[in-house]
């Protein structure tokens, strides 16, 4: 065996390669798991005890000279930026680079927002993480409110009541407390409710709201002001009505429904045969919820509305599944590489 690793010294360091392949193929023989010099190590075990320890110092010898022979033999078929050395194909293809897109409820932020700037809006945000206070009561809500129940509400610690928001209007709290009148702006972000995740619903969401507040801001204001965002996002011919409905934080409340997109309003399956589709709740700011935030309900009034990004999202681009928006499928974000 002395022999045999002492004739292998003198081959592997007489080794040459006309390529880096080549030299892969000599590192393979020589050094792979099964290769010629793991299998003495194999055989070491049968050596008799008075020659183990010349015969294992020669055979780490040859592990160490082999390791350092096909390193050489690599690195003169390697350049320094860890390329073959060999000329290159030209004739082969380039490498494509599939641009990045936006994600569609980006997409659909970014259009809400540059609407509502044209008239004056400006945004706002604040903390997903809030108090009772900003959530829920300074906004109008009983102590015995639905939506303090914790089947709905997402609640970080009861005493004092921490919560993940469940809805925007807490930065108008916010900005109500801070600001005095001319306020116009809209408040677009994440909210949590506690819901069954599926195709209509998810327990994280996004909201956009907006809240107008002025000296003799009336109803017919949040009427046009909707008017115009819903013909700007879908189309001069789109027709909106305003049915009753309840809010704590405004009265009158109203939700507001668009004329179907997909069948003009003749009625379809998108719309349940009714031709409207609802998109957004409003209503005129309740003179208690002022009050609470230190505006003076008599000489100023407001309106406002709250609408789901992902509600609109799935209209505009008739998407069928809400969950899609969430799970990052290249091949779901790639058809809205041209949007804008």
């Amino acid at each position: 065996m002395l022999n045999h690793i002492r004739e292998l010294i003198r081959e592997i360091s007489a080794l040459t390669a006309a390529s880096a392949e080549e030299a892969e193929l000599l590192r393979v023989k020589y050094l792979g798991r099964k290769g010629i010099i793991p299998a003495l190590f194999d055989d070491f075990k049968t050596v008799a005890p008075e020659l183990k320890r010349e015969t294992g110092v020669l055979l780490n010898d040859l592990k160490n000279k082999a390791h350092q022979r096909l390193e050489e033999l690599k690195a003169a078929h390697t350049s320094a930026d860890g390329e073959g050395t060999e000329m290159a194909d030209l004739t082969r293809p380039a490498a494509v680079y599939r641009p990045g897109s936006r994600h569609p409820l980006s997409v659909t932020l970014n259009r809400i927002t540059e609407i509502f700037s044209r008239i004056g809006f400006t945004v706002a945000d604040g903390p997903e993480i809030e108090d009772d206070w900003h959530n829920f009561t300074a906004l109008n809500f009983t102590p015995d409110h639905p939506a303090r129940d914790m089947q709905d509400t997402f609640f970080i610690a009861t005493s004092p009541a921490i919560l993940l928001r469940t809805h925007t209007s807490p930065v108008q709290v916010r900005v109500m407390e801070k600001t005095q009148p001319l306020i116009r702006m809209i408040f677009p972000g994440r909210v949590f409710r506690n819901e069954v995740i599926s195709a209509r619903a998810h327990c994280i969401f996004h909201q956009v709201e907006g809240l107008y507040i002025d000296r003799n801001v009336s109803f017919a204001d949040l009427k046009q002001t909707l008017l115009y965002f819903a013909q700007e996002m879908f189309g001069e011919n789109t027709k909106i009505r305003l049915r009753p409905s309840y809010f704590p934080f405004t009265e009158p409340s109203g939700e507001m429904d668009v004329s179907c997109l997909i069948c003009g309003g003749s009625g379809c399956n998108i719309c349940k045969h009714t031709g409207w589709v609802e998109i957004l709740g409003c209503g005129m700011v309740d003179p208690a919820v002022l009050q609470n935030c230190g505006i003076d309900p008599v000489e100023y009034t407001g309106f406002a509305f709250g609408m789901g990004i992902e509600r609109i999202t799935m209209l505009k681009y008739q998407v069928r599944d809400l969950r899609l928006f969430f799970e990052n499928d290249v091949r779901f974000l790639s058809q809205f590489s041209g949007a804008l």
